[in-house]
């Protein structure tokens, strides 16, 4: 379509031509004394014509003529910076390919163009193809790669002076990205030497917004795990959690590790609650962390009101109909009350009795309520309670404790004879 306009609208110039040129009269008559030229006017417009054709194309040919050697030193220049990212790709390749020794040569090859390069940009009359930013990256990839192949190496000299070039490189405005990497790779070179100290410094002089990406905090995790820096790594681990790092399942279980670690560096019950307050109601409403946690504050002779407190919550879960709370964590939580039944309260006790009434056929309930009875002297009934919990318990120890409850009771009632076969099947357990 566009041909055609073209064609139609060469056809109406070449119309207006005719129509104005072939019934052009006019003459052009030039006086040069003695003689008389007489031209035509049409002649006269088509070597006017001509001429500023003929001079158009020689200032061409002279502009051309004098940019010559421009041209040429541009042209060099292109090659060298095709060499250069070349030497850079090649470098790349085989670093993922393993052949240090080969990326440490291209790369180190890379930086000798980027400097001859430099160089020519310098002089008069010449821009460089890549600009100032492009040329503080490319140098710190370079010093970067060589550091990479070093470290591979264990040529921690060579690592280190390339790593402190390519950290002087990127310390330009427009290449902080590449100073973020190449501080995250001193970082990780760091854990791979088991230097989680020197990995931590490189990681706290990262930028804000860099500090807390995904590739940090893993970096800073095991860096702090490492170091025993318990509090450090579940703050760490609670990032990591937040940002879905982590499936949710591994995300609940590394917080409760770290957490479980904590509660376990307390050596005094004062350690030990500003542990627990540390914890955010997500991580004290786990089970097993509060059974833990007050089994701490027991073992330590801690307040036993503050270690209940702690257990309240799940209590209440386990006590529920439908309780998803396992074995396990059932037994603990009964041992660690058991611990306390001696300053049990009319509250816990109300407790206790309310849920071994609602729920009469869990063994561990009735072991509970019989030893609580025990604790107060209600012989009765705490035999009663015992000998049906002998009959469900399935944990070895607390069916164990409660052949020897009896055997006591044994022994208060003169029964020796009773005493002695609950003597010998807790000896059996």
């Amino acid at each position: 379509m566009r041909a055609a306009l073209w064609l139609l609208a060469l056809f109406g110039v070449a119309v207006s031509a005719a129509l104005v040129a072939g019934n052009n009269q006019a003459v052009v008559t030039l006086f040069w004394p003695p003689y008389r030229v007489d031209l035509s006017f049409n002649l006269v417009v088509l070597l006017l014509a001509a001429l500023f054709l003929l001079l158009y194309l020689a200032s061409r040919a002279l502009t051309a003529l004098v940019s010559l050697p421009l041209e040429a030193r541009r042209w060099r220049a292109q090659q060298k910076e095709r060499a250069m990212f070349g030497s850079l790709l090649d470098s790349l390749a085989h670093q993922l390919a393993g052949r240090y020794i080969r990326a440490t040569k291209s790369a180190q090859n890379a930086l000798a163009q980027e400097k001859s390069l430099a160089q020519v940009a310098d002089e008069p009359g010449y821009e460089v193809g890549h600009s100032a930013a492009r040329s503080n990256q490319l140098r710190s990839l370079a010093h970067l790669l060589v550091a990479e192949s070093a470290q591979s190496l264990q040529n921690r000299a060579l690592r280190d002076e390339h790593l402190q070039l390519a950290l002087r490189s990127s310390a330009h405005r427009n290449a902080l990205e590449v100073r973020d990497g190449v501080q995250f790779r001193a970082a990780r070179w760091a854990m791979d030497d088991r230097d989680p100290g020197a990995a931590l410094d490189w990681l706290a002089q990262l930028p804000q917004g860099a500090a807390r990406r995904t590739l940090a905090l893993r970096m800073k995790l095991r860096a702090a795990r490492q170091l025993r820096h318990t509090a450090q790594a579940l703050d760490t681990a609670r990032l990591l959690a937040k940002h879905r790092a982590f499936s949710p399942e591994a995300a609940q279980s590394i917080v409760r590790g770290l957490a479980l670690e904590l509660l376990n560096d307390a050596h005094d019950p004062a350690q030990l609650q500003r542990a627990w307050e540390s914890l955010d109601a997500t991580e004290q409403s786990m089970t097993e962390l509060a059974v833990h946690a007050a089994s701490r504050l027991t073992a330590l002779h801690g307040d036993p009101d503050l270690a209940r407190s702690w257990l309240l919550p799940s209590w209440e879960r386990m006590v529920q109909p439908r309780s998803d709370l396992g074995d396990n964590l059932r037994v603990k939580l009964i041992g660690v009350l058991e611990s306390g039944l001696a300053s049990l309260d009319a509250a816990w006790l109300g407790r206790i009795e309310a849920a071994q009434l609602g729920q009469p056929r869990d063994a561990n309930l009735q072991y509970l309520a019989g030893m609580a009875c025990l604790k107060l002297q209600l012989w009765g009934k705490a035999r009663q309670l015992l000998t049906q919990a002998t009959h469900g318990l399935q944990d070895a120890t607390l069916h164990r404790n409660a052949w020897r409850a009896l055997a006591v009771l044994a022994e208060q009632r003169d029964d020796p004879a009773a005493a002695a076969q609950a003597y010998k099947r807790a000896a059996q357990l």
